[in-house]
């Protein structure tokens, strides 16, 4: 009996991971970052992929600022980009007890309620997962095939 073996070429995983403080000041910051290091990864700015993540991280930025702001602690940033066919943006703070409800569309004339319905607009998956020991990561995947990547 005689196995067959293919040849895989091996799959580099890219990770960034960085804390930013907890004011609009770091969310801007996490965001320009996240699009520089996607930049260095071969994403060019203004590509579709570069421009979905920038929004992405934008909006859950801005969530873990005004939502999940603790005094004195700072909220995570961490990019997993897999070339060709992945990127994960996870946003991590560290308030456990105040967690995204059900997205539902905001009032027309509200300016707040948008971040997530706009996250699950675009992201091809979303979640919301518990950061051990404490607080919660809120987790976007893109699926770079579909944005012809």
């Amino acid at each position: 009996m005689t196995t067959q073996q293919t040849h895989r070429d091996p799959v580099t995983v890219r990770v960034f991971t960085q804390r930013f403080s907890s004011t609009p000041r770091g969310a801007r910051l996490a965001r320009r970052l996240a699009l520089h290091q996607l930049d260095r990864w071969g994403v060019p700015h203004g590509s579709a992929v570069s421009d979905t993540a920038a929004q992405i991280v934008a909006e859950l930025a801005a969530n873990a600022v005004t939502h999940g702001r603790v005094p004195g602690r700072d909220f995570e940033l961490a990019l997993s980009y897999r070339q060709g066919e992945g990127l994960r943006i996870d946003v991590s703070d560290t308030r456990t007890e105040r967690r995204p409800g059900p997205v539902r569309p905001a009032a027309p004339l509200s300016d707040r309620g948008r971040g997530l319905l706009l996250v699950e607009a675009l992201a091809t998956r979303w979640e919301i997962l518990d950061r051990l020991p404490v607080g919660k990561t809120v987790r976007a995947e893109l699926d770079l095939s579909s944005l012809g990547a």
